[in-house]
């Protein structure tokens, strides 16, 4: 069972304010909410980015059925599948940023990176590691021994 916040609301009110705010972020890349609700919008974001990657009709039928509008759909399955194409995830980052003045809530910026108007610079994609070819346990097996210390002989001496 997955771990979530329950943001001190019910079921269908916080899942209709999640898919609005998610809606939100995909069509003006960055939002303003409190931190918690940032780091929850942040999981769904990020999984409504891998679906646009995906590019399934599979994948626009679940996206279509949590994010709102015809045109963030749009903007999902084209633009920033395009923008993420090379990252492999990570696609949003939230800044803290005041105090709410009302009720002291702590506010955050969440935004999508790599984009033009961003608030802090992103690191560039890391590069994915060589794949090594996979060896038999005979020759993985006959290399361990090789590089490997020579066992100590152990003498016993009793001296009584």
């Amino acid at each position: 069972m997955t771990k979530f916040r329950k943001l001190n609301r019910p079921t269908g009110h916080r899942m209709s304010m999640l898919r609005t705010l998610v809606s939100q972020l995909i069509k003006h890349d960055r939002i303003e909410t409190t931190v918690a609700k940032a780091k929850e919008i942040r999981r769904l974001a990020d999984n409504m980015v891998q679906l646009g990657k995906e590019g399934s009709l599979c994948a626009a039928r679940r996206a279509g059925a949590f994010v709102r509008g015809d045109a963030v759909i749009h903007k999902l399955f084209s633009e920033l599948a395009y923008r993420y194409k090379d990252r492999a995830g990570g696609y949003t980052r939230m800044l803290r940023t005041r105090i709410r003045v009302g009720d002291a809530a702590p506010m955050a910026y969440i935004e999508f990176i790599d984009r033009e108007n961003e608030l802090r610079q992103s690191k560039p994609p890391t590069p994915q590691p060589p794949q090594r070819a996979a060896m038999d346990p005979w020759t993985r097996s006959r290399l361990t021994r090789q590089f490997a210390p020579p066992k100590e002989e152990k003498s016993f001496d009793p001296e009584i």
